[in-house]
């Protein structure tokens, strides 16, 4: 039987060597994203689904030359085209699955994760489980370059209530699992919900 995240593996796979040329003006949104988590110098980081590693330089400048920062993924394509933009030299890869972190109890102080929450088979698992590797009172930042009636629009698709990105659900799903949503913006150009590891 195929696990969980084959149909993530396959998605993602294919469309990894193009994936950073796909969506080339990402940056300011991704850096202000970053930003949310207010990282020191020293902090250890996770980006939970790095793709290409694009914010890997950003969490790398933000927890600084003595911070650590490690991006995971489960698509071994897209930690390849991570390793191939150079952006292995902001932060470690590791092959792993968001759900089961080869990661100590409360061994980092924030995790910023682009786009993950859609791909998750199980959501409150795969945010408990961040919950777990977070300290009390750490971050997390569920990011994604475009607000959710963008990206519906792109999809072709109605927005509905029922998207786990929506304000309700997704603070239910968040205190369900451990985190205390702070703030949540949903807008054109950008999607970003802020909460804290309650711990």
């Amino acid at each position: 039987m195929a696990d969980d995240h084959t149909h993530v593996r396959e998605f993602f796979g294919t469309r990894a060597a193009r994936w950073d040329t796909r969506f080339p003006d990402d940056g300011p949104a991704f850096a202000v994203g970053v930003a949310a988590l207010e990282l020191r110098p020293g902090d250890a980081v996770l980006d939970a689904g790095c793709g290409t590693g694009r914010a890997l330089p950003l969490l790398r400048e933000a927890a600084g030359p003595g911070g650590t920062v490690i991006g995971v993924d489960l698509t071994p394509e897209m930690l390849a085209a991570a390793s191939n933009a150079g952006r292995g030299r902001a932060g470690a890869l590791l092959l792993a699955d968001v759900a089961r972190l080869p990661l100590r109890a409360e061994s980092l102080d924030a995790v910023f994760a682009a786009g993950l929450i859609a791909h998750l088979p199980r959501p409150e698992a795969g945010l408990r489980e961040l919950a777990r590797v977070v300290r009390p009172g750490g971050r997390l930042a569920l990011f994604h370059p475009l607000g959710r009636a963008a990206l519906a629009a792109r999809q072709g698709r109605e927005l509905s209530d029922d998207d786990l990105r929506a304000e309700p659900r997704l603070t239910g799903l968040l205190a369900a699992s451990g985190w205390r949503l702070l703030s949540y913006v949903d807008e054109d150009a950008r999607f970003l919900a802020l909460a804290v590891h309650q711990g």
